[in-house]
Parts: C-alpha cells; structure tokens; sequence
C-alpha cells in the first residue's frame, strides 16, 4: 500500500510540475530576458489564462524589438484575438522599415484584420507585380476585329490596402479600356503600326483610381488580327434585304394571281350571263307568235340571214366550226 501511495505521489508531482511549466512558461521567459524584451512571468500567465500562445506573442515580440520596432505585448496579444497574423504583420513592419516605407503597427493590422496578406502587399511596394490581362477582342471602326493582350505593372499602395478594390477591377478596368481605344480607331491598320497608342490611350484614363494598386505602366504584349466584322455584318444585312425582297415579290405573286383567278371568274359570270340571255331569245319568239308581233316570213327571214352570216363566218375561217375556207 505504501508503495502504491508513493506511486500515486510522483505521478501527481510530475503531473504538477508539467502543469506548473505549462501555465509558468519558465523557458520562454528566459529567452526573453536574454533577449532584452520586457515580459513578466504574470503577463505569460494571463496569456496562458486567456488562451494567448505565449511563444507566438514573444517570439514575435523579441524579433520586432531586434529590427528596433516599438511594439507592447498588449498590442500584439489584442491583434492576435481580432484573428489577426502576428508574425505576418511583425515581418510586413521589418519589411517596410528596411525598404523606407511609411507603415504603422496600426496599419498592418488594419491590412491584416481586412483579409489582404499585408507582408505580400509589401513586398509589393517594393518590387512591383506585372498581371497579364486575358485576350481582349475589340473592333476598330473600319470593322477589323483586333484582339490584344496587355501586362500591367502595378504597386500596392499601402494608403488605399484597406477599402481598396482587388486585381479583378484593375484587369476590368484595362479591357473596358482597351476596347475604348480599339473601337475610336478609324483603322487597325494604325493600331497595329503603334499598338503602343492603346497603352498611352489606357494609362491616360487613371485606372488605378480607388483601388489597392499604382499602375505604374500597362504595355500591349500582343495584337493579332481577328474577324472581319464589318464584312461580316454587311453580309448578314444584305441577306435579311433579300429576304425582306423575296417575301415581297412572293406578296405580289400571290396578289397577282388572286386578280387573275377574279378576272377568270367575272370571264366566266359574264359568260353565263350571255348563255342566260341566249336561252331568252326563243321564249321571246314564241311569245310574238302568240301576241302576233311575228309572223312565220318573218321567221323564215330572220333563219335565213343567220343562215347567211354563219356560212360568211365559214368562208372567212372565224366560224365556230374552224373549219378552213379553201377546203
């Protein structure tokens, strides 16, 4: 039992003592000490208190004060529970102090806590990044489609990183542009002389304006000749014409043979007409028998003159029978 109880002694005693070096970071404050950074033992423990990695706050602390910044533990512990990237945000300040650069602790937190990597907007400043817009197709006034490609030279302003719109509004604004300075050309023919008309057109328009960036200079990598867009419309409008005509000669062709069928018939009405009026003539005579407005000479005359005129119409060939007068 003894032994068991001595057992249980030690295994608490070291159980204690990791404890002890976990809430006391002993270690981390001698480092500290020697590094010539002012950390009380009670500031590691209210850090271990608040859930505050102490390495990372004085690690951290002591680089800062080896580059000769002015920095509190207070003021790192704060940023680090606003989420923010302490070593980040001590390497961006070293960064800028070795490049002249004016940036405050204040600052590069604000960079940090606003999401922007605030030691790659830096780095940045000092050496500037080139983005290569996409293929941006535009056409010149004389219809040639001109596709060109642009590299912007930009550089983080450090003012504008908080607020300040990303690379996506920096490449929309250099193709809007671009297609501006293409489309106000009277021919392709001059931009592809001097393409260099479109960056200077481009540079002219302060793109950079209420962005993170300095466009330092935008230069046209490529221009290459697309589609004849003019020829293109031109035919497109000359087939919808001829299609407009077709359809309108087709109106008329169809009103015309509408008139044609109506004459046929009013040919063909008019023709009952005289059959109805034929078939009139013998009640017509029977009824001057009747009332003796005719006589039968009378009769036999009136034969014998059609007798008459039909055989004239034989002999002249515009008889009915057609039948050929020398024959």
């Amino acid at each position: 039992m003894e032994g068991l109880a001595f057992i249980f002694i030690v295994f608490v005693c070291i159980i204690g003592f990791f404890m002890f070096l976990y809430f006391v970071p002993v270690g981390l404050w001698i480092t500290a000490v020697f590094a010539n950074v002012k950390v009380t033992i009670g500031e590691l423990i209210g850090m271990r208190i608040r859930k505050v990695p102490p390495g990372i706050i004085v690690n951290s602390l002591i680089t800062a004060t080896k580059a000769g910044l002015q920095v509190t533990t207070n003021e790192l512990e704060t940023h680090y529970l606003a989420g923010g990237d302490v070593p980040n945000v001590i390497r961006a300040l070293i960064s800028a102090e070795k490049a002249n650069i004016n940036l405050t602790f204040k600052q590069a937190t604000a960079i940090n806590l606003a999401g922007r990597d605030v030691f790659e907007a830096v780095q940045i400043s000092v050496n500037p990044k080139v983005i290569t817009t996409p293929k941006v197709a535009a056409v010149a006034a004389d219809g040639i489609q001109l596709i060109a490609v642009a590299r912007v030279t930009v550089r983080a302003s450090i003012a504008q990183l908080v607020g300040g719109a990303g690379e996506d509004t920096i490449l929309a604004r250099v193709g809007e542009g671009i297609v501006t300075s293409i489309g106000s050309a009277k021919s392709h023919k001059e931009l592809l002389a001097n393409p260099d008309k479109i960056s200077k057109l481009v540079l002219s328009r302060g793109l950079d304006a209420g962005t993170a960036f300095e466009i330092l200079s935008i230069d046209i990598a490529d221009v290459d000749v697309g589609a004849n867009i003019g020829a293109k419309l031109q035919i497109d409008q000359a087939s919808a014409d001829l299609k407009v005509a077709e359809a309108r000669a087709e109106e008329r062709r169809a009103m015309a043979v509408a008139l044609e069928q109506e004459m046929i018939a009013k040919a063909q009405e008019a023709r009952a007409n005289v059959i109805q009026a034929e078939a009139e003539i013998p009640k017509a005579i029977a009824e001057a028998f009747v009332k003796g407005n005719l006589g039968v000479m009378d009769y036999y005359k009136m034969q014998n003159v059609q007798a008459d005129t039909d055989m004239r119409q034989s002999i002249s060939g515009s008889g009915k029978s057609g039948q050929n007068p020398n024959t």
